[in-house]
This record gives structure tokens, sequence and C-alpha cells, in this order.
């Protein structure tokens, strides 16, 4: 279980210090080109086992770790695996669950849905791609004083900082794969996880192969995901 490392009771403020203006000129620019260098992230499925520095990932949980959350009691475990056999073990596990959905649980609505993305049960990208990280809510938290108090707003909050880490890491240059095996309970066993915590995502992490293809999909423009009211 998570502990709360600062106090609890009446609120403190201190002066805001970190908040940057800029001309309206560029606010434009940096929205624009901040865009553009999101635009061209896309998820994959096919990774190079080149070793990625430790030193990017932590750079990269810390960034999500800035994310705002309920309460701010910032409700999420990152737990990074780069172990090969832990890896294989994952892989197992998940593509047990894979297989049951595609060939039993899964209507022929969704199955039609997945089509256009060429998925399917078998998972070679959990063994290949050097990191893994399983990202988990926490149901409560434990504060200074030992008590243990509930969470609110956790799959937002999780969300939330799970975006920013996706952000972070195309960032850095790596690519990404977020995998939701379901029912995911397998993940609390194999990392050491207490009941506590509920798995949430399992992102893949890494470069992408040389031969890397990726699906022909747009993304929706901003006229049919926004009004201005």
């Amino acid at each position: 279980m998570s502990k709360l490392s600062f106090n609890q009771g009446s609120p403190q403020f201190i002066p805001l210090s970190t908040y940057r203006a800029y001309p309206e000129a560029e606010m434009e620019t940096r929205a624009a080109e901040f865009y553009e260098e999101l635009a061209r992230r896309k998820t994959i499925r096919e990774f190079s086992s080149k070793p990625v520095s430790r030193k990017v990932i932590e750079q990269c949980l810390l960034a999500a770790g800035t994310a705002p959350s309920g309460a701010n009691h910032q409700p999420w475990h990152f737990a990074v695996v780069s172990d090969k056999e832990l890896k294989h073990r994952i892989r197992v596990e998940a593509e047990i669950e894979e297989r049951e959905f595609y060939d039993r649980r899964a209507p022929q609505e969704w199955k039609d849905a997945l089509a256009p993305l060429g998925t399917d049960s078998n998972k070679p990208f959990l063994e290949d791609a050097p990191y893994l990280i399983a990202i988990f809510g926490q149901k409560s938290t434990l504060m200074d004083d030992g008590s243990a108090v509930k969470n609110y707003y956790v799959p937002e909050s999780v969300s939330i900082a799970t975006g920013f880490l996706i952000a972070a890491l195309h960032h850095a240059g790596l690519a990404t794969l977020t995998h939701t095996p379901s029912p995911m309970g397998f993940l609390n066993e194999l990392l050491g996880r207490p009941d506590n915590e509920k798995p949430y995502i399992l992102l893949v992490v890494g470069h992408p192969a040389d031969d890397c293809m990726v699906p022909n999909i747009r993304k929706k423009p901003l006229s049919e995901i926004a009004s201005f009211l």
C-alpha cells in the first residue's frame, strides 16, 4: 500500500512559482508544435529488442507522476519489467486470456472493430520489447499516521498519468503499445503487487522493429472531437 508522505489537516499554500507566461503568438506556435509532435506518435506491435536506458524510463515515470489526481493521493504504481524470464511468464499468462477473449468471450461486433488493426491472441511484443510497464490503480492510500484512506477518482487519475507517460516516452524517442488483456489479475501475482491494487494497463515500451508496419488509420479532425459553445 502506498504511503502519502505529506501533511494532512488544514490547507497549506505556497506562491505559484512554476508558471511560465508566453506571448500569444508564441503560445500558438508552441501549441502547434506540440500537436505536430504527438501526431507523429503511432501505436506499434512490432518492437526491436534494442536496449533502452533505464534513466530514460525513470525520467518519463517522474513526468507521469506529475499528473493531477483526486485529492492529490496519486493512486498509481508503475511496475517496470525488464527481466526476460518475467516477461516470458507475463506473455504466457496474457496469451491465455487473449485466446479466451478471441475464441469465446469477444462478440463478433468487437472482433469486427479490431479487424483493421490486425490483432490476434499472439503477443510476441511482450517478450521482444525491452520494457513492460504494468500500471496499477490503488484503492486506498496509507497516510503519515499509518491510517488508510480511500482513494477517489482512481480510474480517472490513473488514465491521466498514463497519458502523461505515453507522451513523455514518445517525446524521448520511444514507441509504446497499450495492452489490456482481460482479466489482468495475473499481474498482481507475477509482480508481487497487493490486492489493494488493480492492474489497468500493460504498457509495452521500446524502439520499433526495423521493418515495423502500422495500420493505415486516421485520427478524427477537430470538428469531430470538439465543439465550441
